[in-house]
């Protein structure tokens, strides 16, 4: 008797979700260049249907927005439904980088852009979805998924246009076949260690000190060996602020510092010069990320103060140019600003190739969900070590994810379950869609009745 085939599954739809939470009126999150962010998601479900009508495997994305403007993010990834419908669930999971060549490079959408911006983290959305969905369809995590691929694929995936003068498809190939050896090993003490972790949880610009020796006592009691703290909004402000964490946490634990762009190039090095007394580990965002120069010029001037940046580097040749000019010291991919995890590989490579630790974005919504997933492949399949590497963590909100991260001694986890980690749960999407989900209808009319 001849095995029943499988069924063929497309993708029919698209479904798009401005999600907002009130992260703002606790004060989380808050920095020197936004003060008042409400964390948001605009979120993407791919839905796939068989030939026979029959319901199939659904793939979750999204990028990460701060409030005001979602609307306009959700909008954008709507645009993009049109490369995406139709298209075959085996053909596009076999290989996700057909569809991401075919986003990145839509002639008019390139022209709001190209590669940048709205549109190019929408690409990433969308991305992030059908390779969520290629996980499910291989019944693995992401990270195992990259790691078991073979090397030859993963070079197939990656845009190399811009790329070659720093770095060849032989050798992206190379570094691929070198980080096989030692894979098992390295799987192993993942599952059973998982990777480090930093927390930020701490350090929010607007919480006060006592909110802040509270729980920077509270990260070092949980085993974390660095926390962050945001500066950039007043020095004074700042020095007291560092000296309450340094006498909180000891000598011996890594203070980073993050100004979120706040600061021209002579101001990043005057500023960060002046907290040097509390031997902070690396300035994080010191300037405009677009500028590859000023970040040469800073790092020169504020060693041995390493210099950090990449949450806002808007795509892999920015990254490119930082690494060539000798800007950073460590490098920070975010899951959803660039266009998703085909340009991930790509920054997560030219790293590789220039020495330098990669060490994730993940302070907002989902982002540790998502990034995870990628230092863990990093691990496992390129760098081959943890040394110097730690994935930022914060504590709120995984409570909406069907697959949230775990954190047990300081150490992320490593996810069993097939997929990205990026399911949201349903009563999450209904309570927190703006404007009109449940919380947010509720809030507007409180407000009403308080103005009333």
């Amino acid at each position: 008797m001849s095995p029943t085939p499988e069924p063929s599954f497309r993708i029919t739809a698209v479904d798009t979700h401005d999600i907002r939470f009130p992260t703002s009126r606790e004060l989380d999150g808050s920095d020197a260049m936004n003060p008042d962010p409400d964390y948001s998601a605009a979120y993407v479900v791919l839905r796939t249907e068989s030939e026979e009508g029959a319901e199939g495997p659904e793939g979750h994305g999204y990028t990460f927005t701060i409030g005001r403007g979602n609307e306009v993010q959700v909008a954008a990834i709507h645009a993009l439904r049109h490369h995406v419908v139709g298209r075959s669930v085996e053909e596009v999971c076999a290989d996700p980088g057909t569809l991401y060549r075919d986003l990145i490079g839509d002639s008019q959408l390139r022209w709001l852009g190209p590669e940048k911006g709205v549109m190019h983290m929408a690409i990433g959305a969308v991305v992030n979805a059908v390779w969520d969905l290629a996980a499910k369809r291989a019944q693995k995590p992401l990270w195992r998924l990259l790691a078991e691929a073979d090397p030859e694929w993963l070079v197939e995936q990656i845009d190399f246009r811009y790329l070659t003068d720093a770095l060849t498809p032989a050798e992206a190939l190379e570094i691929l076949r070198r980080g096989r050896q030692g894979a098992a090993e390295r799987t192993a003490r993942l599952l059973e260690r998982g990777y480090p972790a930093y927390t930020t949880s701490a350090g929010w610009l607007g919480y006060s000190d006592e909110k802040l020796t509270r729980l920077a006592a509270q990260a070092v009691a949980d085993g974390f060996r660095q926390i962050k703290l945001k500066v950039g909004a007043d020095l004074e402000d700042d020095v007291r602020r560092c000296r309450v964490a340094r006498s909180v946490i000891g000598p011996d634990i890594r203070m980073a510092i993050d100004a979120n762009q706040r600061w021209d190039v002579s101001e990043a090095i005057r500023w960060t010069k002046a907290l040097a007394e509390f031997d902070p580990y690396w300035i994080e965002e010191p300037t405009s990320p677009d500028d590859v120069l000023g970040h040469a010029a800073i790092r020169e001037a504020v060693a041995p103060v390493k210099v950090a940046t990449g949450e806002h580097v808007q795509n892999r040749v920015i990254f490119k140019q930082m690494l060539q000019a000798g800007a950073l010291d460590i490098v920070q991919i975010d899951a959803a600003r660039v266009g998703g995890v085909n340009e991930n590989l790509a920054i997560l490579l030219l790293a590789a190739k220039f020495g330098v630790p990669v060490c994730p974005h993940a302070g907002g919504v989902g982002l540790c969900e998502l990034v995870q997933h990628l230092s863990m492949f990093d691990y496992i399949g390129i760098s081959g070590s943890t040394e110097n590497r730690v994935i930022e963590y914060v504590d709120h909100l995984h409570d909406h994810f069907l697959d949230p991260v775990v954190i047990r001694e300081a150490h992320y986890t490593a996810p069993t379950a097939p997929g990205f980690s990026a399911a949201m749960r349903p009563e999450s999407i209904a309570r927190y869609s703006f404007p009109d989900g449940e919380f947010w209808a509720a809030d507007r009319d409180a407000k009403k009745g308080r103005a009333a």
